[in-house]
């Protein structure tokens, strides 16, 4: 959530949208934790932007800018809900039978199903679905050509086509993933003559999750290729200063990966991108001098 939240942030700044959503206020009055702790985590990373406070002509932004908070605030909510649960799980006796020692008996029961399991499993798959999802549509609209940036945040455009095919790659990533939230606890089979009638697919949500992961990250790694390449043509239009810690994350990203000049084969920024952010905390690199 550190990188969906940072990188939001980054688009935002970049895209010249409006900050007036993460007011603290209106999150108050919803009063919905997740949305609460994202606002106040935006408002921290454009704090002192210039850009940010520059004129503008637009009275609302789209929803995947101006819901940033709602949005990933309601999947954080989700991922502190299955923290809860599987620490619960991890601490609680799922064994069959169950050997009660004090009691003087031998109980058969069902503490093994693993429904509890598979059900916060869907959710969280859907959860980080999500943060995927609006991801991809600001990469969108930070193609689109408007707010002072060039189509396709080509620094030549029509010459070159700039990074229109990284929004190709985040779509079909979001696709799949759109696949994958079909819960697997809806699903059963029965087995064991009919003994083990009724199963949660808790392994099958494992392991979607997992993948759902993996490509969620690689969308958040193009939104990220994105921001930066808009927030470098931003500078070069002198649209503004950006703020101390997104600078800060601009120039370590710009460290590993280059402004694009023009067309190139793109899979190796993407990875480059994807080590980025896999292998850096966004608040740490925020704190570096």
């Amino acid at each position: 959530m550190e990188w969906a939240n940072a990188i939001g942030a980054w688009s935002l700044e970049s895209w010249s949208g409006l900050e007036s959503p993460f007011d603290n206020d209106i999150h108050r009055v919803r009063n919905q934790e997740g949305a609460m702790d994202v606002a106040a985590s935006v408002r921290d990373w454009i704090d002192g932007s210039e850009k940010m406070k520059s004129p503008r002509t637009h009275v609302q932004d789209p929803y995947s800018f101006r819901c940033i908070p709602q949005v990933h605030g309601a999947s954080f909510d989700v991922f502190i809900e299955a923290r809860d649960l599987f620490e619960n799980e991890i601490n609680a006796v799922t064994d069959n039978p169950l050997v009660f020692p004090d009691e003087d008996k031998v109980v058969s029961g069902g503490n093994f199903h693993g429904q509890p399991l598979a059900l916060t499993l869907d959710r969280l798959t859907l959860a980080v679905h999500e943060i995927a999802s609006i991801s991809e549509r600001r990469v969108f609209k930070l193609m689109s050509g408007t707010r002072n940036l060039p189509a396709f945040l080509a620094k030549n455009p029509g010459l070159n086509s700039g990074l229109m095919i990284v929004q190709y790659t985040a779509a079909s990533l979001v696709s799949l993933n759109k696949q994958l939230t079909t819960p697997s606890s809806a699903d059963n089979a029965d087995s064991s003559n009919g003994q083990e009638d009724h199963v949660s697919m808790g392994a099958n949500a494992a392991l979607k999750l997992w993948q759902v992961i993996e490509q969620a990250e690689q969308v958040l790694a193009i939104e990220a290729l994105c921001a930066a390449q808009a927030s470098d043509l931003g500078q070069l239009a002198g649209l503004g200063k950006m703020s101390p810690k997104l600078q800060k994350l601009q120039d370590a990203f710009r460290a590993e990966i280059p402004f694009l000049e023009e067309d190139a084969y793109m899979s190796p920024f993407i990875e480059s991108a994807h080590d980025f952010i896999s292998l850096n905390s966004p608040v740490e690199l925020s704190l570096c001098h």
